[in-house]
Parts: C-alpha cells; sequence; structure tokens
C-alpha cells in the first residue's frame, strides 16, 4: 500500500510506502496458522494458556466482517468459560471495526444458569456462547466452536445435538436467494458451515481424544501445540519457572505438553447442582451466636496468595445440610484470617480444616486454642485438621457427590460463582488411580468445592462408605 506526503521543507509531493496492519498481526505464528486453515473441519490439542479462546474468537469475527449474516455459535465447558470467549470476540470485533447493535444474555434470573450470551453486528453476522449443555445445545443452523470440549460434561451428548448444527446449507440465506430468483440470477454461494473443536487433553476416555485420534481418517485439519511450541513461537513464559511451580509431572504432562492422562470426568455436572440450589440457601450470613447452640460445622480451604480461603457454613436443620455461609477471604494476611475464622468456629461444633502446605501453621494455632480432633490420639476438640493426600481426596469428594444425588439432602445457594466453582472439579484417572483437580482460574482452584466437601465431613456422611462414583 502507497500513499502521498507533502514535506514541509520542499512543498512537494512525495510517494512513501505505509505497511499494511492486519489484526491478525497480533496472533503468533501458530495461531495465526489456525486462523489461515480454512479447512471446514478442524480439531486443535492445544496446552493451557497458550491462546485456544484468543484464537477461535478471531476466526468468528474475522469471518463475520467477510461474510455477512453469518452466525458463530461456541459452546464452553461451563458459563464462566463461555462469557469469557464471548469477551475476547467483543475485543476482537473492537479490533476490526465491527460495530455491535445488540449485547444480551439470556438467564432465568440474575443468578440462575447462563442459557445463552449473544452479540450482533451491523453486518447481520452473530455470535452466540453457550454453556454446554446438550438441552440448550439444538436448533442452530451455524459454525461450530467446541472450546475445551474435553471438559464438557457430558461430551457424547453435546456432540449429538451440536453437530448437525453444521449441515444445512441453506440456512439462513432466504432473503438472499428470493432477491436472486426475483432478478433471474442462479442464486448467492451457498454456506458450507464449519466446525472448530479445541481443548487441553483432559484423558483419554471422552470425545474429544477419540475425535482427536480419528482425525485424520475423518477428514479434520489437525494443531497440536504444546507450551513448549507456543513458548518457541514466541508466547513471552518462563517455562521453567512453570514447570518447577506446578510440583506435578502428570499435571505438567496433560496441561500444558498434551500428553493426556487415562480418564477425567467432571465430578458435579450442572445438573447434580442445580438439584441443591435454593434461594433460602445463602452465600452470607451473620456470625453464629456460639450461646445459641445451633448444629453449625464448618469446611475452611486455606489460601495465602494464590488462592483465596473459603469457609463454607453448614447448619443441619431437620436431616437437611443448609449452607449459612460462604466466606471468602482474598489476599488478606494470616493473622487477621485467624481474627475472622475465629468468631465462626466459636459457634461450630466440628471444624474441617486444610492442614495442607501453608495451612499447617494456622491449623496448629487454631487446634491449640480450641482443641484438636484426632480420635485415635483420644482428643475430641471441633478442629480436624486434613491433610490432602490422595487418599484423602478419594474419601471426601466422592461423598460430596453423593450428598447432591437424589433425594439431595443438602441446599446451596442460587450463586454463579458457588455454581462455576463447584462445576470446575474434575475427576481424574491414571494407571487406574483415582485423584481430584481443578483448573486454577483467577478465581481459585476450585475452593469452594473443596471448603464444601470438607464441611460435609464435619457434618458427618451418615455412614456413607467411600468409594468411586
Amino acid at each position: 500500500m502507497t500513499a502521498e506526503t507533502t514535506t514541509a521543507a520542499e512543498g512537494k509531493k512525495t510517494t512513501a510506502r505505509k505497511a499494511v496492519v492486519s489484526p491478525r498481526q497480533l496472533l503468533l505464528p501458530y495461531q495465526r496458522r489456525w486462523v489461515e486453515d480454512d479447512a471446514r473441519f478442524k480439531i486443535g490439542a492445544w496446552g493451557r494458556q497458550t491462546g485456544k479462546s484468543f484464537s477461535t474468537s478471531e476466526e468468528a469475527v474475522e469471518n463475520s466482517v467477510s461474510d455477512p449474516g453469518t452466525t458463530w455459535v461456541c459452546l464452553s465447558a461451563g458459563e464462566r468459560q463461555a462469557l469469557e470467549w464471548l469477551g475476547k470476540a467483543k475485543e476482537w470485533a473492537a479490533v476490526w471495526g465491527l460495530a455491535m447493535t445488540e449485547d444480551v444474555e439470556e438467564r432465568d434470573s440474575a443468578e440462575a444458569l447462563l442459557k445463552s450470551a449473544e452479540i450482533r453486528f451491523k453486518t447481520g453476522s452473530r455470535i452466540i456462547a453457550i454453556p454446554a449443555n446438550p438441552k440448550t445445545a439444538r436448533g442452530y443452523a451455524a459454525n461450530i466452536v467446541l472450546d475445551e470440549f474435553a471438559y464438557h460434561e457430558d461430551p457424547d451428548a453435546i456432540w449429538r445435538a451440536m453437530y448437525p448444527s453444521i449441515t444445512n446449507p441453506l440456512a439462513g440465506s432466504l432473503v438472499a436467494r428470493y432477491a436472486a430468483l426475483k432478478d433471474g440470477r442462479s442464486g448467492p454461494d451457498l454456506r458450507r458451515f464449519k466446525l472448530r473443536i479445541v481443548s487441553t487433553f483432559n484423558g483419554r476416555g471422552n470425545k474429544f481424544f477419540e475425535l482427536w485420534e480419528k482425525a485424520k481418517e475423518n477428514g479434520y485439519s489437525q494443531h497440536l501445540v504444546t507450551i513448549e511450541q507456543a513458548f518457541n513461537e514466541g508466547l513471552p513464559v518462563d517455562l521453567a519457572e512453570l514447570h518447577r511451580g506446578i510440583d506435578d509431572e502428570e499435571s505438567w504432562a496433560q496441561e500444558y505438553m498434551c500428553e493426556p492422562l487415562d480418564t477425567s470426568a467432571v465430578l458435579l455436572p450442572y445438573d447434580l447442582i442445580q438439584l441443591a440450589e435454593t434461594p433460602e440457601a445463602t452465600e452470607s450470613n451473620e456470625v453464629p451466636d456460639p450461646a445459641a447452640n445451633r448444629e453449625i460445622y464448618l469446611g475452611i480451604d486455606f489460601g495465602r496468595q494464590n488462592d483465596p480461603t473459603v469457609c463454607w457454613t453448614l447448619e443441619i436443620i431437620g436431616g437437611i445440610k443448609w449452607t449459612r455461609e460462604v466466606l471468602v477471604l482474598k489476599a488478606m494476611d494470616t493473622p487477621d484470617q485467624q481474627e475472622v475464622l475465629r468468631s465462626r468456629i466459636r459457634a461450630a461444633r466440628r471444624v474441617c480444616f486444610d492442614y495442607t502446605g501453608p495451612g499447617i501453621g494456622l491449623g496448629d494455632y487454631l487446634a491449640k486454642e480450641f482443641g484438636r480432633y484426632d480420635p485415635v490420639k483420644h482428643e475430641f476438640g471441633p478442629m480436624e485438621l486434613c491433610t490432602f493426600t490422595s487418599a484423602f481426596k478419594r474419601d471426601i469428594f466422592p461423598k460430596l457427590r453423593r450428598e447432591f444425588e437424589a433425594p439431595t439432602k443438602l441446599r446451596i445457594p442460587v450463586s454463579r460463582a458457588v455454581r462455576e466453582d463447584l462445576h470446575a472439579m474434575q475427576q481424574t484417572s491414571k494407571n487406574g488411580q483415582y485423584d481430584y483437580w481443578a483448573p486454577r482460574t483467577r478465581e481459585g482452584h476450585s475452593d469452594r468445592c473443596t471448603a464444601l466437601a470438607l464441611a460435609v465431613r464435619a457434618a458427618g456422611d451418615e455412614g456413607v462408605g467411600c468409594g468411586i462414583w
């Protein structure tokens, strides 16, 4: 591209070359390869934080510019992920100069589960984001993005519901087809709706892994991006620091190096969580009066820097475990946390405390003050100090799931933050051994889920045996 400029000194026109700038230049090389690959069927196995949503949302927006009237639908693993993906699409729309005419969310109420979020453009194109749910995934004729598909709670049902959305090339072209018919033309080019599947691996026993293994024979274009490859192509990360920090070779292999574990699945699907949701359960409440002698039980997941501390309060009334408070303490010094927690522990009959890592010191102080619960040592104070070994997690998380199963005797608040935190917890399997894991986000590390599992333990499991669901 050239442009004419006039110099003040000479007062005459000269021709200077000006570089063409495209939004695609914001993409790293491996991200550009994804966007520029125009295959109808694409599947990508990408390491964590390498730009999956960044790249797929750019493609959707750019296509909304070049193909007016088109529709893109993105199904993400949960509500938080769906809204984050759509947020990136809004940023790309601004970069591309694509003016939005609508930006709406559909819910039954302010804190209810998101049904869909949608942005529309002056071009007539629209982009829709949905938390993965087979019940709401049907009825679209569109280009499809299955974002973090390995982490969808029922990927087989999602696949059956969404794949037919790309089938009909006549969908969405009625006005253009009629105009062509009146003018005696052959008609507009028909759309070949596209399918984009991207995810970090989440074990082997799921639909994403199956599609990845059969990609070439099924005609899919494959893209594999490890964190090392991303680094080599410009992603500004400190590989050694990340590797040291995760302190878990299996997690490093799957989350960053695209080497899947054996199996993995969502611990608490949305449908199960909703069985326990009720407006009568509360996230915030007054600190119970110790003199009231209520059946109060606490689960405390301790955090200091990267993750928050969460104190989940349950009260048993008529055999039902009611949530009375979900206290979240962020970036608070340990002495201040101790003071906040102390007032709640005084009113509790039993407390299960996360006695792992940074929680060890505070746990010792609280056990000394209130009395430790350790029947083996004939100690029967309220404080049980819980070390998070794999065996301990295999005990508390299956029991937590059973609390949600019908007929549920657990009541939790109707809360987007709580729901997304609970839904993020995964059950994994490696070499026949089960464990539990959650991705770390800006909000934490499924700390509410862990605190609730501890609170359920504190309240007693009514003889439910441990095991694998």
